[in-house]
């Protein structure tokens, strides 16, 4: 799957999950800010997350990341290594 698409399912689930919409979210934004979410809220979306991409996502390939291109980045390393 190309990361381009990745990028855009994640925003689109993004958007549904949260109630939001998706013509308001960018792969540059940090997602805390954008979907005004905290941690727990942000660890809920990274299980719909593997859960949407068949992966496992270690916590601290994520720990650092803000962004939902940084969000896309990881998923697709591990979308290719599945």
């Amino acid at each position: 799957m190309k990361h381009e698409a990745i990028t855009e399912r994640l925003l689109e689930l993004a958007a549904r999950r949260f109630g939001c919409s998706r013509e308001l979210l960018r792969p540059e934004q940090d997602f805390f800010e954008a979907l005004d979410i905290d941690s727990v809220e942000a660890m809920r979306l990274l299980s719909a997350l593997e859960s949407e991409f068949g992966v496992e996502i270690p916590d601290y390939e994520v720990q650092d990341v803000r962004t939902f291109a940084g969000l896309a980045e990881v998923i697709s390393r591990r979308v290719k290594h599945a």
